[in-house]
């Protein structure tokens, strides 16, 4: 309780650990509430939570609230489960998808992600399990990076259509992008300008939190 309320006036790291895929991972509390960082960017809660709930309200959480199924691909800590679970009090599954098995420790340990019954994780590649997956959803949430980098094969056509075969009727797809140059501003701007389709509409919500852009796209029919 007293690193929490010291929290309010400096940051209190109470956990560090090394992973080979994520690097250095961190604990935080700050401002009263617990984070997960990486070296350079927050990974859960904290900023984080802020842009993809702000992306949520977008498609509306009484909207989502109806939904039967939600894939996230990039849990870390799961504050977008948490948004989903306590805030739009979603009650369908949810399924996580991470690819580094260290964090999904953490996140039991300090956000008891672990407690949650309607959520089911798996281990694995983003981009392996939307090949193999056989489900389909209203809401896919991407939200995939090592540290500030985004792996090449979220912005590739391939991936885009594939996670768009894997909506239901109606559904949408949140995705969070994050730039910090001119070539990272091109790429989204290529993704949406090669983005064409009658089924499908796609907008952008730019300069969340500084240097993120979600990108929104819904299935139409």
């Amino acid at each position: 309780m007293l690193k929490r309320l010291l929290s309010y006036f400096y940051p209190i790291k109470i956990h560090t650990q090394k992973s080979t895929l994520s690097q250095s991972l961190e604990i935080t509390w700050a401002n009263g509430n617990l984070v997960m960082d990486s070296e350079n960017t927050n990974y859960s809660y904290g900023s984080l939570q802020r842009i993809l709930k702000l992306g949520l309200k977008n498609i509306g959480f009484a909207k989502i609230k109806k939904m039967e199924s939600i894939l996230v691909l990039g849990v870390a800590g799961g504050s977008v489960i948490k948004t989903l679970v306590d805030e739009i009090q979603f009650k369908g599954n949810i399924t996580g998808v991470e690819i580094d098995a260290e964090i999904i420790k953490m996140a039991n340990q300090y956000f008891k992600l672990d407690e949650m019954k309607q959520l089911q994780i798996v281990i694995d590649d983003a981009f392996e399990f939307v090949l193999k997956t056989k489900e389909k959803y209203n809401l896919i949430i991407i939200d995939v990076f090592q540290d500030t980098k985004m792996p090449n094969f979220l912005f590739e056509s391939f991936f885009i259509n594939r996670v768009c075969f894997l909506l239901k009727s109606k559904g949408f797809i949140l995705f969070n992008t994050m730039l910090l140059n001119n070539a990272e501003n091109l790429r989204n701007q290529k993704l949406i300008d090669e983005f064409k389709s009658e089924n499908f509409s796609i907008k952008t919500i730019p300069r969340v939190e500084k240097h993120n852009e979600l990108i929104v796209i819904e299935k139409l029919t």
